[in-house]
């Protein structure tokens, strides 16, 4: 499954990340932030005035390295979701990935509904941490 979990805000301020290796986060944090490039170039051609069809939330795979598979998707309140792959778990396909985004996107939309949560803060909900959770590789 997933190796990293990542929602960044509408102004790219992370707001969740979450990786299983402890020793590489960092380098986590910088593919999570190099993708939202990709991510900007994306929703740019998508807005352009001759695209023909209506931007998708899912954004497919972004980018590969040689370890690892980038995943977008964005939210329509522009919020961007993030998922890095483990390259060498194939078995993985586009739907499954999909159901992996709507999964975190339902418990993300939970969590912000909280009348408690501040708009614009960290995400520190207990019940959608066991959502990224579920989702993450076990090491």
């Amino acid at each position: 499954m997933a190796v990293c979990v990542a929602i960044i805000g509408k102004e790219n301020a992370p707001k969740f990340i979450r990786c299983t290796d402890r020793d590489q986060e960092l380098d986590f944090h910088y593919k999570v932030h190099s993708s939202l490039d990709i991510i900007e170039e994306k929703l740019l051609a998508a807005s352009h005035p001759k695209a023909t069809e209506p931007r998708e939330q899912f954004l497919g795979m972004l980018y590969a390295t040689e370890e690892h598979k980038i995943y977008g998707y964005v939210t329509n309140t522009k919020m961007k979701i993030i998922i890095v792959i483990d390259a060498n778990h194939q078995a993985l396909r586009d739907n499954e990935i999909r159901a992996m985004f709507r999964k975190l996107h339902g418990a993300y939309a939970d969590a912000v509904c909280n009348p408690f949560y501040i708009p614009g803060d960290q995400v520190t909900s207990k019940k959608f941490t066991e959502t990224v959770l579920s989702l993450l590789v076990k090491s």
